[in-house]
């Protein structure tokens, strides 16, 4: 085949997943399986790759788009060798098929003749046994490894075929980037796992309508097509996403007020900025606030369609508005000439959607949802303590656990858009319907109902409490914050690894503890030590740094709490894991997060504390504390620590290794607000030599 050439054969090999090899052919002999023709119909030739992975023969399509070649459609062959391969129009006279004759037998071969559509790549030779196929799809999985959790993507049959290098990965999208997070940036990568966009960005949305908004170094939100071009000219202070056409921003100006407009998919602004406030665009209309009491529904081209005097006015649904008459007053809902249709009597009204709003009755922040119609009358009694919308005309209905204590969590119903209720009060969560199908957890399984509310037949059940998403070829699993992925039958297909190679004969094993269902925590359990008593209380001790300790199984908690870990270093002898947590007490706004280290010697067992380091009588804390204290002088990035609170550092102060300096850090209010986190202070080695212990066992453990 003269025209292979070394660049197409780099360009195959370079889409293989790891550890596969190029299959040669038996016709020409000594030529690698790869056919570049048109089997799209588009004109521009694809790249068909044969190659062998674990002794398993697999085809692939490379297409170019506009963001490069991509892994279009693949499927498992059949047999060890591939006799010949080649294209002609077979099922219709208009686009070329691919045909491979597969080596099966000595003596034998099967011809296959496989059709690229919408609904997949599939064989369609008559009377022959139909190839294991599928539409290209690649999912994300993560993997601990020395240096903490990376993401990398699984195939529809569960290898990892772009590697785990990612700090963390969402799903790919229809246009055939994913968004990744590496460092303090995020990117997009394409299905062959290469950077479309550089991981520069602060934030990255997924895409609306052929864009994403994205936050620059600035913190400013910019507009991205799906070429990975910046279409807007300048940033803001605030974007939504592109909806109708226009998305919707504001910037905040010198005195402080914020202003709102909308730009166009070309980052035009079709809008000025000049509102109080704006709602998102939905069938070409859009709600905003022109002045205190002045409202106005405006149109694609920033019209009036109508104007309304009242102290809030909400997003259009229906034909009808969510409003309040007097400030401070109950809500009704108005039409598009401001007419009142029904009287203001709620506290909480949401939009009209399919001919349902959901409105709230309950005083004092309280909750007594239910649902009404376009007439105002009751579908479902105000007397429930949540309601969703969960789509194909179906709501989640929610009882509250314990009713003096609301707001410990709902038992959730399914009722349909007339009321009915379709279930009893059984679901302790339930998703949105997608594909006809939504994911419900009863708290001891997890598993798909179908509009009926029942359990989908012919879908798998699974053990503990989390979400199912139904995907091309899988099931996305995700159990008490573990992802795996199953077949339409339940069998596993890939999971995250619950072993930590070091260096023989050390590793670090995960365990799981969940006695209750709102409690759970991932520790580990360092092994391979040669002294069994050393290493028994080695583990006891980071069992108990993680929280692993008594709680009740079938009370109801007044919080939830989850617990993780990563191996974070290791070097020479020394292992660092880092041991983090979470407790949400229910009804707060917010949760308070947890982080220990521990530092350990693996030949011995020892873990070493932040003393341990320096040198007797060094002053450690006092020359430390200077080091910081003279950082947030001197440092603009720390500018978020509280005036006056920094007193200097304690002598067990918080602190982690990597292999050129010793960072300290303190707890969330300690000295910053609660959104900065841990603040973190490094400080490299080479600063504080001169109060090291060379020849303390801790330098020792990760130095010659």
């Amino acid at each position: 085949m003269d025209w292979i050439n070394d660049q197409i054969i780099r360009l195959a090999q370079s889409s293989l997943p790891p550890g596969a090899e190029l299959v040669m052919m038996e016709d020409p002999p000594n030529e690698y399986a790869i056919y570049p023709q048109d089997l799209s119909g588009d004109g521009i030739p694809e790249l068909t790759v044969v190659y062998r992975l674990d002794n398993e023969l697999y085809v692939h399509i490379l297409q170019y788009r506009h963001i490069g070649w991509m892994i279009a459609a693949a499927a498992k062959g059949e047999g060890y060798g591939v006799m010949e391969l080649t294209a002609a129009p077979v099922t219709t006279r208009m686009v070329n098929n691919l045909i491979i004759k597969w080596r099966t037998g000595e003596e034998l071969s099967r011809r296959a003749v496989y059709e690229w559509s919408t609904i997949g790549f599939r064989n369609i030779v008559p009377d022959d046994e139909e190839l294991e196929t599928r539409a290209i799809s690649l999912y994300p999985g993560a993997e601990k490894m020395i240096g903490g959790t990376k993401y990398g993507y699984i195939n529809g049959i569960g290898t990892m075929v772009i590697p785990p290098r990612y700090d963390y990965a969402q799903d790919f999208q229809t246009n055939g980037l994913a968004i990744v997070s590496n460092g303090d940036g995020n990117g997009l990568i394409n299905t062959m796992g290469n950077y479309f966009v550089r991981p520069i960005y602060n934030f990255i949305s997924p895409f609306s309508e052929g864009r994403a908004v994205v936050i620059d170094e600035k913190g400013k939100y910019r507009l991205m097509n799906d070429s990975g071009d910046l279409v807007t000219s300048k940033g803001y202070s605030y974007m939504a996403d592109i909806l109708d056409g226009r998305a919707m921003v504001n910037n905040q100006q010198a005195d402080g007020k914020t202003v709102y407009g909308y730009i166009d998919r070309s980052g035009k602004e079709v809008i000025p900025l000049r509102y109080e406030d704006a709602s998102d665009f939905a069938n070409r209309h859009a709600t905003v606030k022109i002045k205190d009491n002045e409202f106005a529904l405006i149109r694609h081209d920033g019209s009036k369609e109508a104007e309304y005097h009242f102290p809030f006015v909400g997003v259009l649904g229906d034909g009808l508005l969510p409003f309040q008459q007097d400030a401070g007053g109950k809500y009704g809902y108005i039409n598009e000439k401001g007419t009142v249709k029904i009287e203001p009597k709620y506290s909480t009204a949401f939009p009209f959607q399919n001919g349902r709003a959901i409105v709230n009755n309950a005083a004092d922040f309280g909750s007594e949802y239910g649902l009404i119609d376009t007439k105002g009358n009751v579908v479902i009694q105000t007397i429930y303590n949540d309601l969703m919308d969960i789509g194909q005309q179906r709501y989640a209905v929610g009882k509250a656990i314990k009713p003096d204590e609301p707001y410990l969590g709902s038992l959730y119903a399914i009722f349909d858009s007339d009321g009915k209720r379709l279930t009893d009060f059984i679901y302790t969560d339930v998703q949105h319907f997608r594909k006809g199908l939504a994911s419900v957890s009863d708290g001891k399984k997890t598993f798909f109902i179908n509009t009926n509310g029942q359990p989908a037949p012919g879908y798998p059940q699974f053990e503990g409490s989390g979400t199912l998403k139904l995907e091309d070829d899988l099931i996305q699993v995700n159990i008490d914050q573990r992802i795996k992925y199953a077949s339409r039958s339940g069998r596993i297909v890939w999971e995250p690894n619950t072993v930590i190679p070091l260096r023989l004969p050390y590793f670090v094993r995960e365990h799981k503890y969940k006695p209750n269902k709102d409690y759970v925590v991932y520790y580990p359990a360092v092994e391979g030590l040669s002294n069994p008593a050393a290493q028994e209380r080695l583990n006891e001790t980071l069992k108990v740094m993680s929280q692993v300790k008594p709680i009740p199984g079938d009370e109801q908690l007044g919080y939830t709490y989850s617990g993780d870990f990563d191996v974070t270093f290791f070097h020479k002898n020394l292992l660092e894991i880092e041991m983090t947590g979470y407790n949400y007490p229910a009804g707060a706004a917010h949760g308070m997060p947890t982080q220990v280290y521990a530092h350990i010697n693996v030949t011995s067992g020892d873990m070493f504390t932040l003393k341990d380091l320096f040198k007797a009588n060094s002053n450690y804390v006092k020359v430390l504390s200077d080091i910081i204290g003279e950082q947030i002088k001197t440092d603009p990035q720390y500018d978020y620590v509280f005036p006056d609170t920094y007193k200097g550092i304690k002598p067990d102060q918080p602190f982690f290794m990597t292999q050129d300096a010793l960072h300290l850090y303190f707890e969330p209010y300690e000295i910053a607000p609660y959104a900065a986190g841990f603040p973190t202070f490094t400080i490299p080695f080479s600063e504080i030599m001169s109060i090291i212990d060379e020849r303390g066992d801790f330098w020792r453990s990760f130095h010659p």
